[in-house]
């Protein structure tokens, strides 16, 4: 991988162009610095509304079949997403077809006509997928988590809105939000692949020369308040329990974030990890279970979900408690450690062999954190983490007031649930 070009097109958009000669791909990925964190109460669920609306046609390709049939025929690879903190567009193509990548996701963030027709009709297609996530609680309780975590927040509320809001927006509440929160002060266009920086440069330039400007409008600052353990139930007749039980951390940027990332991964971030081994091989009680970090750029949290059985709901928490508390009080090996920042390290050096997971990792930093950070540089942070650190780090988050935990499944005891939380 050669080193980024970070530059500016002619109409001030920022550019970040990220050449990989060992590969024969190009992504072209978009993304704007707005999603549901950025949303009023009342525009729950537009973030992710319009960017569904952004395939439905625009004024050189009038409808969906007319988009899709031209970035099928590229064949490679589109789709979009919606977050909490930023929303991204991205087609991945062969290298030589960079212009037509350009072009067609240019004339959708730009001439996209945004009919009355298709919002109405599109609203159905949102509703079942807001029905699909409600079916599916493995998806949907890290959702539930941060409910609890962030309350009726728009950090707390559910991207994908709800149906009540979903059904009243208008034509009119599309075109207000986009004038505010897509235009030049709040989108980066990221390149990666097996291209040079003159040659995009060229191709950009053309493409998002009609880019609008606006006046961007910032998310509320997230304040955050926690005095005691939290706990949510969220009943649903399920076949098996799932669980969030996390602690909060800090945002994306602090100079711990690298250090909690390697103790995730040693409670329940690889198959030999602690929480795997203990509650999946020793006690059989899940099948999955996993330990992870999330950040935002004024919040973050450390959070292991699992499906387990609905009458060993209270054991199971127990297990996960046992083992937060043990790497309080106990420090993890240098073996344990060495094979977490190994198996860290590995995964992300195939993970970044791909166009399109180089421009995410690129894009991400461009709208969390205040400055780049090239794998290598990202690298040298995992290896410096001590046994030392692991500790210093598990006994700041680790603390009884900053614990939460989220249930979906039948009936569970409240009263048991609270009375384990606790170091």
């Amino acid at each position: 991988m050669d080193k980024i070009k970070v530059s500016r097109l002619k109409n001030k958009l920022p550019l970040l162009v990220i050449p990989m000669l060992g590969t024969k791909t190009v992504t072209v990925l978009v993304v704007v610095k707005t999603g549901s964190k950025y949303e009023k109460k009342s525009e729950s669920g537009l973030s992710h509304f319009v960017e569904h609306i952004f395939f439905k046609g625009t004024i050189r390709r009038p409808d969906t079949l007319a988009l899709a049939s031209e970035l099928d025929a590229l064949g490679g690879e589109y789709n979009a997403f919606t977050s909490k903190e930023y929303t991204g567009y991205f087609v991945k193509a062969e290298a030589h077809k960079l212009p037509e990548a350009l072009d067609i996701i240019s004339d959708m963030l730009i001439n996209s006509c945004f009919s009355a027709e298709e919002i109405e009709r599109e609203k159905g297609v949102i509703i079942e997928e807001i029905n699909m996530y409600e079916d599916n609680p493995m998806a949907q309780i890290e959702d539930i988590f941060e409910e609890l975590l962030y309350g009726d927040t728009p950090a707390g509320r559910f991207t994908i809105g709800t149906k009540e809001n979903v059904n009243s927006f208008k034509r009119g509440d599309f075109m207000k939000y986009l004038k505010t929160q897509y235009g030049i002060n709040s989108t980066f266009v990221v390149v990666a692949g097996n291209i040079s920086f003159p040659e995009v440069a060229k191709e950009a330039n053309k493409a998002f020369c009609n880019y609008p400007d606006n006046k961007f409008r910032p998310k509320v600052k997230l304040v955050e308040k926690q005095k005691a353990p939290a706990l949510k139930i969220k009943i649903k007749p399920t076949d098996q329990s799932h669980l969030c039980l996390g602690v909060r951390t800090f945002p994306s940027g602090h100079k711990d974030e690298f250090v909690a990332k390697i103790l995730a991964v040693i409670l329940g971030g690889s198959m030999s990890s602690r929480l795997f081994i203990e509650l999946r091989e020793r006690r059989g009680l899940a099948y999955y279970i996993k330990t992870h970090n999330e950040y935002y750029t004024d919040s973050g949290y450390l959070v292991t979900q699992a499906g387990v059985p609905k009458d060993k709901l209270e054991e199971s928490v127990q297990v996960i408690m046992s083992e937060y508390s043990r790497i309080i009080n106990e420090e993890v090996t240098a073996v344990e450690l060495k094979r977490a920042k190994d198996m860290y390290t590995g995964r992300l050096a195939i993970q970044l062999e791909a166009s399109d997971d180089v421009a995410n990792w690129y894009a991400s930093q461009a709208i969390m954190k205040k400055e780049l950070i090239s794998p290598d540089q990202f690298l040298k942070k995992i290896k410096a983490i001590t046994v030392s650190d692991i500790k210093r780090v598990a006994k700041n988050i680790f603390i009884s007031k900053n614990l939460n935990l989220a249930v979906v499944g039948p009936l569970a005891s409240e009263k048991k649930l609270k009375a384990i939380l606790k170091f």
